[in-house]
């Protein structure tokens, strides 16, 4: 069973523990469990709930009226929420959206998430669909993964209908002719979060950049190997999963020392890189709006 803190409510919920306190105290929102320590921890069923809740409150619902609902109240005006809201595209819709892929992938509800997905596509395009809402929420999922709460199934379920749909809006795409720039995509041995490669593969083939996709855990020598024959611009990676110190820095002093010069584009949790010294042609990219301005840059 999940265990969260209040802090990592508040990560995912955007609800400040200070309120959610108060909803506890004032309303009985939420009864969490407590420690030997006396701390507050919560369980899935308490995660789902506050994100209901903060969508009525969105919706101009009091929280001393949505406080006395039951859960299948809750449940019965979310749905009916959900089916209004995906038929528009406005930003209050897409918050509701990202909620809603969160809920999906705690109950593994596949209908409900290809249905936010497919609609927000079909409303907004595939690149606005991904950057301003599977982006997003794969930064709560982010949060989940960082405490320890993600459970492998439901990441496996999410990344896998994620995964689906990235290929094929890339095979979509019209191979670059003549591209001015070539950019090779792997992530390091031992890693296998690939969504975000994935996203930065469409982007960078939708801005008619040529790329060499090797995906997940490669190993040093193999990249070497590609490298002398493909002849990249660029290198372009992602580091996920936590890993000591020193091996991350290893790692990037390797890359600097087998491709001197030759920029390399890193991306992942701000956390991955917290005491890294960067090398000079190194750029870290903290979204994808970042990677599209290097390229217009």
């Amino acid at each position: 069973m999940a265990n969260y803190s209040i802090r990592d409510l508040e990560r995912l919920s955007g609800v400040k523990a200070h309120t959610i306190r108060i909803w506890e105290q004032r309303y009985g929102l939420l009864t969490p469990a407590r420690t030997k320590t006396n701390i507050r921890t919560y369980d899935d069923t308490q995660l789902k709930r506050l994100l209901n809740v903060s969508l009525l409150l969105d919706q101009g619902y009091k929280i001393s009226k949505v406080s006395r609902f039951t859960t299948s109240e809750i449940n019965e005006i979310i749905q009916e929420l959900y089916s209004n809201t995906l038929e528009h595209s406005t930003d209050h819709s897409l918050e509701v959206k990202a909620n809603g892929l969160m809920l999906s992938m705690i109950d593994f509800d596949e209908d409900k998430f290809h249905k936010i997905f497919s609609t927000s596509v079909i409303r907004r395009g595939f690149k606005a669909a991904v950057v301003q809402l599977i982006y997003p929420f794969l930064e709560k999922v982010g949060v989940l993964w960082s405490i320890g709460e993600l459970n492998p199934a439901q990441e496996h379920f999410v990344s896998n209908i994620i995964r689906q749909k990235i290929i094929v809006a890339i095979d979509g795409l019209d191979t670059p002719k003549n591209p001015e720039k070539r950019h090779l995509l792997f992530l390091p041995e031992g890693e296998y979060h690939e969504l975000g490669l994935l996203i930065a593969y469409y982007i960078l083939k939708a801005n008619g950049i040529h790329v060499t996709y090797l995906g997940q855990n490669v190993p040093f020598d193999d990249l070497k190997q590609v490298v002398q024959v493909s002849k990249p611009d660029v290198l372009q990676t992602f580091m996920v999963t936590p890993v000591p110190l020193s091996e991350s820095q290893d790692f990037l002093d390797r890359l600097a020392i087998s491709f001197p010069g030759m920029p390399v584009y890193m991306s992942g949790p701000s956390r991955t890189f917290e005491g890294l010294t960067f090398p000079p042609h190194f750029i870290y990219m903290d979204s994808i709006d970042a990677l599209e301005q290097e390229l217009i840059d």
